[in-house]
C-alpha cells in the first residue's frame, strides 16, 4: 500500500523520513499531509470491508441495513396499536350501552306484558263467574217450559183432548161396552177411574210423569176388578190397553224427551259447579298474590259468595295497584326501575305464567255452553217424535200437530236467541284473546 504513496514522501530507500531537527513549514505541511492520509486510509479500509461484507451476506445486509427504519416502524406499530385499543374501547362501551339499554327495555316489555294481562284477567274473571251463574240457572224459558207442560198435562186439550177424559171414554166404551153406568158396579168403576186419574198422588211421582203414571194405575185396577166381575173379560181388558197403549207411546216419547233433556241438564250443571269452584281457587291465587283479600267461602252458596267478592274486586282497582306500583319504584329523575320492581315483586310473573288455566277455563265454559244447546236440539228432536207418534196413532189431527211443531219451532228459536243474548259469548271471547298467556315471564 505505500507504494502509492507521493515520492516526495519517500526516501531513497522507500522508507519515510526522519527528522530530528525542527522542520521548516514545507516539512510540517509534508507531515499533517502524512497524517491525513494515515486517518483516511484506515477509513477506507473499514467502509470497503463493510461493503465487500454487505455483499458477501445478504442477511446482514437485511438486517443491518434498516436500523433507523425498524425503530420507524416500531413506534408506528406502537402508536397503531393504541389507535386500535382506543377504538376497540369506544366500541365495547358502545355495546355495554346498547345492552344495557336493551335489558331496560326487555324489562320494560316483560312490566307491560304483565300488567295488561292481570288487568285484562280480573275483568275476564268477573265475566266468566257471571256467565257461569246464567247458565247454571237455565232450564230452558218460560215459553217453553209452559209449552212443554201443556202437553205433559193429563187434563191439558193442547192437541185437542184430554187424557183422562180420553180414558173415562174408553173404560165406558170398551170395559162397560156403552152399558147404562148407572147400574152400582159400573158407576163404581167409572168413579174409581176418576178417582184414580185425579189422585194428588201421582203429583210426587219423580220418576214417570203424571200420564204414565194414571194409565199404569188405571190398568192395575181394571185387572185387580175383573177377577170379580165377570163382564170384564180378557179381551175387553186386552182391547181397552190396546187402545191406551196409543197415549203410553206417546207419552212415554214426550216422558223420555224430557227425563234425558232434564239429565243433560243437570249434568251441564254439575260441570259448571265444578268450573266455578277452580274458578274460585285460581281468582284467590291471584288476589293473594296481588296483596288483595281474598274470597271466603262460608255458609252462603258459592254463586253469591263470588257475586259478593265481585263490588270489591274490580278491573278499576287492578289498576290502581299497578299505579301505585309504578309510583313506589319511580325515581327522582321520573324513571321507573323496572328490573328492580320486577326483581322485588315476582308473585307478579308467577301471576301472569298461572294465567294459561284461566284461559282454559273460559275455553271449558265455551264447551259447556255449546254443550247446553246441542242438548236443546235433542230436546226439540225428541220432542217433535213424539208429536209425530201422535199424529201417526190418530190421537190429533195432522193440523192441530203441523200447528203444534211450528209453535215449538218458533219458542226453540227464541229461547236459543234469549239465551245467546243474556250470556253473550263473544264478549268473553274477546276479553280473553287479550290475554297473551303464551308468553311466560321468567
Amino acid at each position: 500500500m505505500l507504494k502509492h504513496l507521493p515520492t516526495e514522501v519517500l526516501q531513497e530507500n522507500g522508507s519515510l523520513p526522519m527528522h530530528e531537527e525542527a522542520l521548516p513549514l514545507v516539512y510540517l505541511a509534508e507531515k499533517l499531509s502524512v497524517k491525513k492520509w494515515l486517518l483516511v486510509v484506515p477509513a477506507f479500509f473499514l467502509t470497503l470491508l463493510s461493503f465487500r461484507a454487505q455483499a458477501q451476506d445478504p442477511e446482514l445486509k437485511a438486517t443491518t441495513t434498516p436500523t433507523v427504519k425498524t425503530q420507524d416502524t416500531t413506534i408506528k406499530h406502537i402508536i397503531d396499536e393504541l389507535q386500535r385499543i382506543t377504538d376497540s374501547d369506544r366500541q365495547n362501551s358502545n355495546s355495554i350501552q346498547a345492552l344495557l339499554q336493551g335489558k331496560e327495555l326487555d324489562n320494560i316489555s316483560k312490566y307491560e306484558l304483565i300488567k295488561s294481562n292481570i288487568i285484562n284477567a280480573s275483568e275476564t274473571y268477573y265475566l266468566l263467574n257471571k256467565k257461569i251463574i246464567d247458565l247454571k240457572s237455565r232450564t230452558t224459558t218460560n215459553n217453553l217450559d209452559v209449552f212443554i207442560t201443556s202437553l205433559n198435562n193429563p187434563e191439558s186439550k193442547a192437541l185437542g183432548f184430554s187424557l183422562s177424559d180420553r180414558i173415562v171414554d174408553l173404560v165406558q166404551k170398551i170395559i162397560l161396552k156403552n152399558k147404562d153406568e148407572k147400574g152400582e158396579k159400573n158407576s163404581k168403576i167409572v168413579e174409581s177411574t176418576k178417582s184414580i186419574i185425579n189422585s194428588p198422588i201421582f203429583q210426587s211421582f219423580t220418576s214417570l210423569t203424571p200420564p204414565l203414571a194414571i194409565a199404569n194405575s188405571v190398568m192395575n185396577f181394571l185387572h185387580s176388578v175383573s177377577v170379580n166381575n165377570k163382564q170384564i173379560n180378557q179381551k175387553s181388558l186386552q182391547d181397552f190397553e190396546k187402545e191406551l197403549n196409543k197415549y203410553v207411546v206417546y207419552y212415554t216419547a214426550l216422558n223420555d224427551a224430557n227425563q234425558k233433556f232434564e239429565y243433560g241438564l243437570n249434568f251441564n250443571k254439575d260441570q259448571l259447579g265444578l268450573l266455578q269452584d277452580n274458578l274460585f281457587d285460581h281468582l284467590s291465587f291471584t288476589a293473594t298474590s296481588l296483596k288483595f283479600a281474598p274470597p271466603q267461602k262460608g255458609n252462603k252458596p258459592l254463586s253469591q259468595t263470588m257475586n259478593d267478592y265481585f263490588f270489591d274486586f274490580k278491573k278499576e282497582k287492578v289498576v290502581d295497584f299497578f299505579n301505585q306500583l309504578e309510583t313506589k319504584y319511580t325515581s327522582k329523575g321520573k324513571r321507573i326501575d323496572y328490573e328492580s320492581l320486577l326483581r322485588e315483586n315476582p308473585n307478579l310473573k308467577e301471576v301472569n305464567n298461572q294465567l294459561e288455566d284461566l284461559v282454559l277455563q273460559t275455553k271449558r265454559f265455551e264447551n259447556l255452553y255449546n254443550e247446553y244447546f246441542t242438548l236443546l236440539d235433542s230436546y226439540y228432536a225428541k220432542v217433535n217424535n213424539s208429536l209425530k207418534i201422535a199424529q201417526d196413532n190418530s190421537l190429533a189431527e195432522k193440523s192441530v200437530i203441523d200447528n203444534k211443531q211450528a209453535e215449538f219451532r218458533n219458542l226453540k228459536t227464541e229461547a236459543v236467541q234469549e239465551i245467546q243474548a243474556s250470556i253473550n259469548i263473544r264478549e268473553l271471547y274477546q276479553n280473553t284473546e287479550k290475554i297473551k298467556y303464551r308468553y311466560r315471564i321468567f
